[in-house]
Protein backbone atom coordinates (compact mmCIF):
# COMPACT_ATOMS: atom_id res chain seq x y z
CA UNK A 1 0.00 0.00 0.00
CA UNK A 2 1.60 3.23 -0.96
CA UNK A 3 1.86 6.60 1.38
CA UNK A 4 -0.13 9.59 1.01
CA UNK A 5 3.77 11.27 -0.24
CA UNK A 6 4.03 9.00 -3.16
CA UNK A 7 0.63 9.07 -4.79
CA UNK A 8 1.01 12.94 -4.40
CA UNK A 9 4.84 12.49 -6.03
CA UNK A 10 3.63 10.06 -9.22
CA UNK A 11 0.76 12.69 -9.73
CA UNK A 12 2.72 15.82 -9.63
CA UNK A 13 5.91 13.76 -12.07
CA UNK A 14 2.95 12.82 -14.69
CA UNK A 15 1.50 15.99 -14.72
CA UNK A 16 4.86 17.35 -15.05
CA UNK A 17 5.41 14.79 -18.23
CA UNK A 18 2.87 15.75 -19.68
CA UNK A 19 3.05 19.44 -19.30
CA UNK A 20 6.52 18.57 -20.83
CA UNK A 21 5.20 16.83 -24.23
CA UNK A 22 2.75 19.22 -24.53
CA UNK A 23 4.46 22.69 -23.94
CA UNK A 24 7.66 21.81 -25.47
CA UNK A 25 6.27 20.54 -29.04
CA UNK A 26 3.61 23.47 -28.59
CA UNK A 27 6.39 25.94 -28.25
CA UNK A 28 9.14 24.93 -30.46
CA UNK A 29 6.47 24.30 -33.14
CA UNK A 30 4.15 26.93 -33.43
CA UNK A 31 4.06 30.21 -35.54
CA UNK A 32 6.46 33.36 -34.65
CA UNK A 33 5.19 36.16 -34.34
CA UNK A 34 5.40 38.59 -37.71
CA UNK A 35 7.99 40.72 -38.15
CA UNK A 36 7.18 44.70 -36.83
CA UNK A 37 8.17 46.56 -39.98
CA UNK A 38 8.56 50.90 -39.55
CA UNK A 39 9.01 52.75 -42.65
CA UNK A 40 12.05 55.44 -42.46
CA UNK A 41 11.60 58.99 -42.79
CA UNK A 42 12.90 60.62 -45.31
CA UNK A 43 13.16 57.26 -47.34
CA UNK A 44 12.41 58.44 -50.57
CA UNK A 45 15.05 59.40 -52.90
CA UNK A 46 15.67 63.10 -52.99
CA UNK A 47 15.25 63.31 -56.46
CA UNK A 48 15.90 66.46 -57.99
CA UNK A 49 13.28 68.56 -58.76
CA UNK A 50 11.40 68.18 -62.16
CA UNK A 51 12.01 71.50 -64.79
CA UNK A 52 8.70 73.20 -64.38
CA UNK A 53 6.29 73.55 -67.09
CA UNK A 54 6.38 77.25 -68.61
CA UNK A 55 2.59 78.15 -69.39
CA UNK A 56 1.47 82.03 -70.07
CA UNK A 57 -0.61 83.36 -67.70
CA UNK A 58 -3.35 85.01 -70.05
CA UNK A 59 -6.18 82.85 -71.55
CA UNK A 60 -6.79 79.54 -70.55
CA UNK A 61 -4.26 76.86 -70.83
CA UNK A 62 -2.90 73.43 -70.50
CA UNK A 63 -0.48 70.45 -71.30
CA UNK A 64 -0.64 66.73 -72.09
CA UNK A 65 0.65 64.01 -72.36
CA UNK A 66 -1.06 61.04 -74.64
CA UNK A 67 -0.18 57.53 -72.82
CA UNK A 68 0.28 54.18 -74.40
CA UNK A 69 -3.91 53.59 -74.20
CA UNK A 70 -4.20 56.96 -76.46
CA UNK A 71 -5.65 59.00 -73.62
CA UNK A 72 -4.39 62.22 -72.80
CA UNK A 73 -3.29 62.93 -69.29
CA UNK A 74 -3.17 66.74 -68.21
CA UNK A 75 0.32 67.95 -66.95
CA UNK A 76 -0.15 70.86 -66.14
CA UNK A 77 -3.07 74.15 -66.27
CA UNK A 78 -2.91 77.97 -66.40
CA UNK A 79 -4.89 80.57 -66.27
CA UNK A 80 -8.48 80.54 -66.31
CA UNK A 81 -9.79 76.99 -64.91
CA UNK A 82 -13.10 77.81 -65.73
CA UNK A 83 -15.32 76.95 -68.90
CA UNK A 84 -14.49 79.63 -71.82
CA UNK A 85 -15.34 79.74 -75.69
CA UNK A 86 -13.70 77.71 -77.61
CA UNK A 87 -13.15 79.26 -81.32
CA UNK A 88 -12.14 77.58 -83.98
CA UNK A 89 -11.85 74.05 -81.77
CA UNK A 90 -15.17 73.54 -82.21
CA UNK A 91 -14.57 71.87 -85.24
CA UNK A 92 -12.44 68.74 -84.06
CA UNK A 93 -16.02 68.47 -82.43
CA UNK A 94 -17.78 68.74 -86.00
CA UNK A 95 -15.24 65.82 -86.98
CA UNK A 96 -14.90 63.05 -84.30
CA UNK A 97 -19.05 63.40 -83.87
CA UNK A 98 -19.38 62.71 -87.37
CA UNK A 99 -16.53 60.01 -87.73
CA UNK A 100 -18.16 58.42 -85.02
CA UNK A 101 -21.36 57.03 -86.83
CA UNK A 102 -19.69 57.60 -90.52
CA UNK A 103 -15.82 56.59 -90.29
CA UNK A 104 -13.72 57.10 -92.67
CA UNK A 105 -12.09 54.72 -94.17
CA UNK A 106 -8.02 54.06 -93.31
CA UNK A 107 -5.80 56.01 -95.76
CA UNK A 108 -5.19 54.20 -98.65
CA UNK A 109 -8.26 52.30 -98.16
CA UNK A 110 -11.12 54.63 -100.05
CA UNK A 111 -11.97 57.76 -99.76
CA UNK A 112 -15.53 57.58 -98.09
CA UNK A 113 -18.80 58.40 -99.66
CA UNK A 114 -19.33 60.97 -101.74
CA UNK A 115 -21.01 63.82 -100.39
CA UNK A 116 -22.96 66.22 -103.26
CA UNK A 117 -22.81 70.24 -103.06
CA UNK A 118 -26.32 71.54 -102.84
CA UNK A 119 -27.83 75.10 -102.65
CA UNK A 120 -27.36 75.46 -98.96
CA UNK A 121 -23.83 74.79 -99.20
CA UNK A 122 -23.17 77.44 -102.03
CA UNK A 123 -24.79 79.63 -99.92
CA UNK A 124 -22.88 78.95 -96.54
CA UNK A 125 -19.56 79.47 -98.82
CA UNK A 126 -21.33 82.92 -100.22
CA UNK A 127 -21.71 84.27 -96.57
CA UNK A 128 -18.67 83.44 -94.87
CA UNK A 129 -16.74 84.58 -97.72
CA UNK A 130 -18.58 87.55 -97.51
CA UNK A 131 -18.22 88.13 -93.81
CA UNK A 132 -14.48 87.33 -94.17
CA UNK A 133 -14.85 84.13 -92.04
CA UNK A 134 -12.60 81.20 -93.25
CA UNK A 135 -14.15 79.58 -96.47
CA UNK A 136 -12.94 77.11 -99.41
CA UNK A 137 -14.97 76.92 -102.36
CA UNK A 138 -17.48 74.92 -104.00
CA UNK A 139 -19.91 75.08 -106.55
CA UNK A 140 -23.73 73.73 -106.89
CA UNK A 141 -23.79 70.37 -107.98
CA UNK A 142 -20.15 69.24 -107.44
CA UNK A 143 -19.54 66.28 -105.45
CA UNK A 144 -16.56 66.02 -102.69
CA UNK A 145 -15.46 62.65 -101.01
CA UNK A 146 -15.79 62.26 -97.53
CA UNK A 147 -12.50 62.48 -96.72
CA UNK A 148 -11.79 65.69 -99.05
CA UNK A 149 -14.71 67.44 -97.10
CA UNK A 150 -13.10 66.41 -93.31
CA UNK A 151 -9.65 67.58 -94.93
CA UNK A 152 -10.96 71.33 -95.94
CA UNK A 153 -12.00 71.36 -91.82
CA UNK A 154 -8.72 70.33 -90.65
CA UNK A 155 -6.19 71.94 -92.67
CA UNK A 156 -8.19 75.03 -94.10
CA UNK A 157 -10.36 75.48 -91.54
CA UNK A 158 -13.32 76.04 -93.76
CA UNK A 159 -16.41 76.74 -92.28
CA UNK A 160 -18.68 76.02 -95.15
CA UNK A 161 -17.49 72.47 -95.25
CA UNK A 162 -17.88 71.93 -91.41
CA UNK A 163 -21.45 73.09 -92.41
CA UNK A 164 -21.95 70.85 -95.20
CA UNK A 165 -20.57 67.54 -93.00
CA UNK A 166 -22.73 68.52 -90.54
CA UNK A 167 -25.73 68.37 -92.78
CA UNK A 168 -24.70 65.37 -94.62
CA UNK A 169 -24.86 63.62 -91.18
CA UNK A 170 -27.21 64.97 -89.35
CA UNK A 171 -29.94 66.24 -91.81
CA UNK A 172 -29.47 69.58 -90.67
CA UNK A 173 -27.36 72.02 -88.62
CA UNK A 174 -29.27 72.39 -85.78
CA UNK A 175 -29.70 68.39 -85.63
CA UNK A 176 -25.85 68.26 -85.57
CA UNK A 177 -25.83 70.55 -82.01
CA UNK A 178 -28.55 68.13 -80.58
CA UNK A 179 -26.37 64.87 -81.52
CA UNK A 180 -22.56 66.35 -81.05
CA UNK A 181 -23.76 67.63 -77.49
CA UNK A 182 -25.14 63.84 -76.52
CA UNK A 183 -21.93 62.76 -77.73
CA UNK A 184 -19.66 64.77 -75.86
CA UNK A 185 -21.90 63.40 -72.56
CA UNK A 186 -21.88 60.50 -73.64
CA UNK A 187 -18.01 60.46 -74.13
CA UNK A 188 -17.19 62.13 -70.59
CA UNK A 189 -16.83 65.64 -71.66
CA UNK A 190 -19.11 67.50 -68.88
CA UNK A 191 -17.61 70.98 -69.63
CA UNK A 192 -17.52 71.50 -73.60
CA UNK A 193 -20.71 72.15 -75.17
CA UNK A 194 -21.05 73.25 -78.88
CA UNK A 195 -23.47 75.70 -80.22
CA UNK A 196 -22.47 75.68 -83.92
CA UNK A 197 -19.98 73.37 -86.24
CA UNK A 198 -17.46 76.20 -86.38
CA UNK A 199 -16.94 77.69 -83.23
CA UNK A 200 -17.72 81.33 -84.63
CA UNK A 201 -20.54 81.64 -81.66
CA UNK A 202 -19.29 82.41 -78.40
CA UNK A 203 -21.48 79.56 -77.05
CA UNK A 204 -18.84 76.66 -78.26
CA UNK A 205 -17.26 76.22 -74.49
CA UNK A 206 -14.68 73.86 -72.84
CA UNK A 207 -12.16 74.18 -70.50
CA UNK A 208 -8.38 73.90 -71.22
CA UNK A 209 -7.84 71.02 -70.17
CA UNK A 210 -11.02 68.66 -71.01
CA UNK A 211 -10.38 70.20 -74.93
CA UNK A 212 -6.40 68.74 -74.74
CA UNK A 213 -8.28 65.06 -73.52
CA UNK A 214 -10.52 65.92 -76.81
CA UNK A 215 -7.82 66.05 -78.77
CA UNK A 216 -6.38 63.16 -77.93
CA UNK A 217 -9.23 62.08 -80.33
CA UNK A 218 -8.41 63.10 -82.84
CA UNK A 219 -4.57 62.01 -82.93
CA UNK A 220 -6.00 58.23 -82.11
CA UNK A 221 -8.01 57.89 -85.41
CA UNK A 222 -5.56 57.00 -87.97
CA UNK A 223 -7.29 59.08 -91.05
CA UNK A 224 -7.17 62.38 -89.25
CA UNK A 225 -3.53 61.61 -87.84
CA UNK A 226 -2.33 61.23 -91.39
CA UNK A 227 -3.88 64.29 -92.11
CA UNK A 228 -2.12 66.07 -89.62
CA UNK A 229 1.43 64.40 -89.97
CA UNK A 230 1.83 64.04 -93.95
CA UNK A 231 -1.18 66.96 -94.91
CA UNK A 232 0.72 66.47 -98.16
CA UNK A 233 1.07 63.12 -98.58
CA UNK A 234 -2.27 62.20 -97.86
CA UNK A 235 -4.11 60.41 -100.46
CA UNK A 236 -6.39 63.74 -102.56
CA UNK A 237 -9.74 63.26 -104.21
CA UNK A 238 -10.69 65.95 -107.28
CA UNK A 239 -10.41 68.61 -105.27
CA UNK A 240 -7.34 70.36 -102.63
CA UNK A 241 -7.39 71.47 -99.64
CA UNK A 242 -4.10 73.17 -98.61
CA UNK A 243 -2.76 72.77 -94.92
CA UNK A 244 -3.38 76.76 -94.10
CA UNK A 245 -3.78 76.19 -90.24
CA UNK A 246 -0.23 74.70 -89.33
CA UNK A 247 1.75 78.09 -88.90
CA UNK A 248 5.34 76.82 -88.82
CA UNK A 249 5.85 73.48 -90.11
CA UNK A 250 9.74 73.77 -89.23
CA UNK A 251 9.78 73.69 -85.41
CA UNK A 252 8.43 70.11 -85.36
CA UNK A 253 5.11 71.71 -83.82
CA UNK A 254 1.94 70.36 -85.38
CA UNK A 255 -0.79 73.40 -85.15
CA UNK A 256 -4.05 71.15 -85.50
CA UNK A 257 -6.58 74.53 -84.98
CA UNK A 258 -5.44 78.42 -84.88
CA UNK A 259 -8.53 80.63 -85.10
CA UNK A 260 -9.63 84.31 -83.74
CA UNK A 261 -13.25 84.72 -83.02
CA UNK A 262 -14.21 88.14 -80.68
CA UNK A 263 -15.54 86.06 -77.95
CA UNK A 264 -12.99 83.14 -77.69
CA UNK A 265 -9.81 85.72 -78.95
CA UNK A 266 -6.91 83.36 -80.23
CA UNK A 267 -7.16 79.83 -79.52
CA UNK A 268 -4.69 77.33 -80.86
CA UNK A 269 -4.44 73.30 -80.48
CA UNK A 270 -1.21 72.30 -81.16
CA UNK A 271 0.94 68.87 -80.67
CA UNK A 272 4.56 67.72 -80.84
CA UNK A 273 6.43 64.79 -80.34
CA UNK A 274 9.06 64.64 -77.58
CA UNK A 275 11.86 62.06 -77.23
CA UNK A 276 12.30 60.17 -73.85
CA UNK A 277 15.79 58.37 -72.93
CA UNK A 278 14.87 54.80 -73.00
CA UNK A 279 11.75 54.79 -74.47
CA UNK A 280 10.82 53.10 -77.34
CA UNK A 281 9.19 55.56 -79.13
CA UNK A 282 8.42 59.54 -78.37
CA UNK A 283 5.88 60.83 -76.57
CA UNK A 284 2.99 62.61 -77.87
CA UNK A 285 2.13 66.05 -76.20
CA UNK A 286 -0.92 67.88 -76.72
CA UNK A 287 -0.96 71.69 -76.19
CA UNK A 288 -4.06 74.14 -75.72
CA UNK A 289 -3.79 77.86 -75.35
CA UNK A 290 -7.45 79.57 -75.52
CA UNK A 291 -8.30 83.32 -75.08
CA UNK A 292 -5.00 84.41 -75.97
CA UNK A 293 -4.78 88.23 -76.06
CA UNK A 294 -2.69 88.83 -79.52
CA UNK A 295 0.11 86.82 -81.72
CA UNK A 296 3.30 88.38 -79.88
CA UNK A 297 1.90 86.70 -76.89
CA UNK A 298 0.36 83.36 -78.25
CA UNK A 299 3.69 82.54 -80.56
CA UNK A 300 6.02 82.56 -77.79
CA UNK A 301 3.92 81.04 -75.34
CA UNK A 302 3.66 77.87 -77.31
CA UNK A 303 7.77 78.02 -77.80
CA UNK A 304 8.61 78.14 -74.51
CA UNK A 305 5.25 75.51 -73.40
CA UNK A 306 7.15 73.24 -76.14
CA UNK A 307 11.34 74.08 -74.27
CA UNK A 308 9.59 73.55 -71.15
CA UNK A 309 7.63 69.80 -72.01
CA UNK A 310 10.93 69.18 -73.60
CA UNK A 311 13.12 69.78 -70.60
CA UNK A 312 10.50 68.38 -68.38
CA UNK A 313 11.28 64.95 -70.36
CA UNK A 314 14.49 64.04 -69.34
CA UNK A 315 14.72 61.42 -66.93
CA UNK A 316 15.06 62.07 -63.32
CA UNK A 317 16.10 58.88 -60.85
CA UNK A 318 13.08 58.59 -58.57
CA UNK A 319 14.10 55.25 -56.94
CA UNK A 320 17.72 54.49 -56.34
CA UNK A 321 19.07 50.70 -55.93
CA UNK A 322 20.04 50.35 -51.97
CA UNK A 323 18.30 53.17 -50.52
CA UNK A 324 16.81 52.15 -47.10
CA UNK A 325 12.58 52.53 -46.90
CA UNK A 326 11.94 50.67 -44.05
CA UNK A 327 12.98 48.68 -40.98
CA UNK A 328 12.24 45.00 -39.88
CA UNK A 329 12.29 44.17 -36.26
CA UNK A 330 11.26 40.83 -34.61
CA UNK A 331 10.08 40.21 -31.35
CA UNK A 332 13.69 38.08 -30.38
CA UNK A 333 15.50 41.21 -31.35
CA UNK A 334 16.79 40.97 -34.74
CA UNK A 335 16.22 44.18 -36.91
CA UNK A 336 16.99 44.52 -40.47
CA UNK A 337 16.29 46.97 -43.57
CA UNK A 338 14.25 47.06 -46.35
CA UNK A 339 15.89 48.11 -49.73
CA UNK A 340 14.81 49.10 -53.27
CA UNK A 341 16.45 46.59 -54.81
CA UNK A 342 16.93 48.15 -58.44
CA UNK A 343 17.57 52.29 -60.06
CA UNK A 344 14.33 53.48 -61.42
CA UNK A 345 14.50 56.38 -63.53
CA UNK A 346 11.43 58.55 -65.10
CA UNK A 347 10.32 61.55 -66.63
CA UNK A 348 8.53 63.75 -64.30
CA UNK A 349 6.83 66.12 -67.22
CA UNK A 350 6.93 69.04 -64.68
CA UNK A 351 5.72 67.64 -61.76
CA UNK A 352 6.68 66.92 -57.68
CA UNK A 353 8.37 63.56 -57.33
CA UNK A 354 5.90 62.17 -54.61
CA UNK A 355 6.72 60.69 -51.44
CA UNK A 356 6.70 56.72 -51.08
CA UNK A 357 4.38 53.98 -50.70
CA UNK A 358 5.46 50.91 -49.00
CA UNK A 359 3.93 47.54 -48.79
CA UNK A 360 4.97 44.83 -47.20
CA UNK A 361 3.49 41.06 -47.13
CA UNK A 362 3.25 39.81 -43.05
CA UNK A 363 6.45 37.36 -42.80
CA UNK A 364 7.58 35.86 -39.82
CA UNK A 365 11.53 34.83 -41.04
CA UNK A 366 12.77 35.93 -44.34
CA UNK A 367 16.29 35.32 -46.06
CA UNK A 368 18.01 38.62 -47.96
CA UNK A 369 17.37 36.73 -51.78
CA UNK A 370 13.70 37.12 -51.52
CA UNK A 371 11.24 39.99 -52.67
CA UNK A 372 9.17 40.60 -49.34
CA UNK A 373 7.26 43.78 -50.08
CA UNK A 374 7.40 46.87 -52.63
CA UNK A 375 8.10 50.78 -52.85
CA UNK A 376 5.95 52.75 -54.75
CA UNK A 377 6.64 56.51 -56.17
CA UNK A 378 4.32 58.74 -57.94
CA UNK A 379 5.88 61.26 -60.66
CA UNK A 380 4.05 63.76 -62.54
CA UNK A 381 2.12 61.12 -64.99
CA UNK A 382 3.05 58.00 -63.91
CA UNK A 383 4.35 55.86 -60.67
CA UNK A 384 7.60 53.64 -61.02
CA UNK A 385 8.28 51.18 -58.24
CA UNK A 386 11.10 48.55 -57.28
CA UNK A 387 11.16 45.12 -54.92
CA UNK A 388 12.45 45.08 -51.65
CA UNK A 389 14.61 42.86 -49.53
CA UNK A 390 16.16 42.69 -46.59
CA UNK A 391 19.60 43.78 -45.83
CA UNK A 392 20.07 41.14 -43.71
CA UNK A 393 18.11 37.71 -43.29
CA UNK A 394 15.84 37.59 -40.25
CA UNK A 395 16.40 34.15 -38.59
CA UNK A 396 14.14 31.46 -36.86
CA UNK A 397 15.04 32.21 -32.87
CA UNK A 398 15.99 28.60 -31.96
CA UNK A 399 14.20 26.56 -29.24
CA UNK A 400 15.75 28.82 -26.01
CA UNK A 401 13.49 31.92 -27.23
CA UNK A 402 10.73 29.89 -28.07
CA UNK A 403 10.62 28.10 -24.60
CA UNK A 404 11.45 30.92 -22.76
CA UNK A 405 8.62 33.39 -24.50
CA UNK A 406 5.43 31.22 -24.51
CA UNK A 407 2.85 34.64 -25.02
CA UNK A 408 4.63 35.65 -27.92
CA UNK A 409 3.83 32.21 -29.62
CA UNK A 410 0.62 31.69 -28.00
CA UNK A 411 -0.57 34.95 -29.29
CA UNK A 412 0.90 33.87 -32.91
CA UNK A 413 -0.86 31.06 -32.89
CA UNK A 414 -4.62 32.81 -31.56
CA UNK A 415 -3.85 35.15 -34.92
CA UNK A 416 -3.14 32.05 -37.25
CA UNK A 417 -6.19 30.40 -36.20
CA UNK A 418 -8.39 33.77 -36.51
Amino acid sequence: MSSPARVIGIIVGAVAILGIGVYAPAMLLGPLPAVTVQTVAGGATGAPASAPLALPEAGASALAVVGDDGAATVLATAGDPEIVPMGGAAKLVTVLATLDSLPLPVPGEGEGPLIKIGPADYTDYLRYEADGSRALQVSPGDSWTERDVVRAIMLTSSNNHADTLARWAFGTVDAYVDGANAWLADAGFTSSTVADTTGLSGENTTTADELARLTALVLENPSLAAMLDEPDQTVLGSHSAPDLVDRDNSDGVREITRSYTDQAGLASVFTTEVRVEGANAPSRIIGVMLLMPDYETLDPAIAAAVASVTASAAPVTVISQGTVYAKATSAWGSTSDLIATVDRAEAPWGGSIGEASISVEPFTTSSSARDIGRVTVATGADEVSSPLRLSTEIRDPGPIWRLTHPFPVINAFIEAQG
